[in-house]
């Protein structure tokens, strides 16, 4: 798994406080989540961002960003910033405005392991 170590070290100080911060392997990278909703991650595709569809077009406008495509096709309201943010302001300012998003979501419980046949 491609994962910019450097920059989740950053992601991780950066969102220190802002809730239940949890990590979690997923689109080929690091995500992390908050109250169980995917907030941002890293990858080879640079930094990952959920800014929900109401914001996508304004974060898209924004230096840096583009759009973010699985398989191909265009997630609405998650966005890429490649290269990822050199300095620590700017980063967090990428990843307020997710968080800012994702605080309006409802928080999702984490999902119940299965449990194995006995």
């Amino acid at each position: 798994m491609a994962v910019d170590d450097d920059l989740a070290a950053r992601m991780r100080a950066a969102l220190a406080g802002a809730g239940a911060v949890r990590e979690v392997r997923m689109f080929g990278g690091l995500c992390f989540t908050l109250n169980g909703n995917m907030v941002a991650g890293t990858s080879k595709r640079g930094l990952l961002l959920r800014v929900g569809k109401e914001q996508h077009a304004q974060a898209l406008a924004r230096p840096g960003a583009k759009p973010m495509e699985m398989r191909g096709r265009p997630l609405e309201g998650y966005i890429r910033v490649d290269p990822p943010p050199p300095d620590e302001p700017a980063l967090r300012n990428w990843l307020d405005l997710a968080v800012e998003f994702v605080n309006t979501l409802p928080p999702k419980l984490p999902r119940p392991k299965p449990r194995g046949r006995g």
